[in-house]
């Protein structure tokens, strides 16, 4: 028998993210996943080593890889769409529950069950979950830092809706990646390199 899930995720590259706004670079969401996988899981490490959390960083990391897998089927909704109205995101919602189901629905059965934590949050996750929705704002905050770089001011006011919104999660291992990794994202390749 024949699975398509892993040739359904190969579609991500055709997604693009950040659809109602000029692009300077493209981006779409295998290689924002794919931020956010990274992310996610440096913010577990640090969770861990800087404050004695005991997360599981690789599952931080996977959970990140499939985080909007399901837009593949839903396409990525602009967020001043998605949260117009409770009514809206609620209808959105079940959208992506549909779509995720639908997903799952490509893999083995005996697969199935280990993939489903990436679609639905499972109880025990709900951290790593919340580390993956830091990298997610981080990663856009990185999107909107970079578009500013590039001369392009139509990423302004999303760059400090972007901030106040992690400034609101409280999270203290996003408060640390913000004040040691950002100011990077500011620098050219030489001033990175130390040149």
């Amino acid at each position: 028998m024949s699975y398509n899930f892993f040739a359904m995720h190969s579609r991500m590259k055709y997604i693009n993210r950040w659809a109602l706004m000029r692009n300077t670079q493209s981006e779409n969401i295998s290689e924002h996943s794919n931020d956010v996988a990274v992310i996610a899981h440096a913010l577990a490490v640090i969770s861990n080593l800087r404050f004695g959390g005991k997360l599981n960083a690789e599952k931080a990391a996977f959970l990140g890889l499939y985080h909007d897998m399901n837009e593949i089927i839903t396409g990525d909704m602009p967020t001043p769409v998605k949260y117009h109205s409770s009514g809206m995101r609620e209808a959105f919602a079940k959208v992506e529950d549909m779509a995720s189901e639908r997903l799952l629905s490509m893999l083995p059965e005996d697969m199935q069950d280990y993939y489903r934590s990436a679609f639905f949050q499972a109880p025990e996750d709900e951290y790593l979950w919340k580390i993956v929705k830091a990298a997610d704002k981080i990663s856009a905050l990185i999107k909107c830092i970079e578009e500013q770089k590039a001369g392009n001011n139509e990423f302004g006011k999303a760059l400090e809706s972007t901030k106040k919104s992690i400034e609101k999660m409280e999270l203290p291992e996003a408060e640390v990646f913000i004040r040691e990794f950002i100011p990077g994202f500011y620098l050219s390749l030489d001033e990175q390199n130390g040149d």
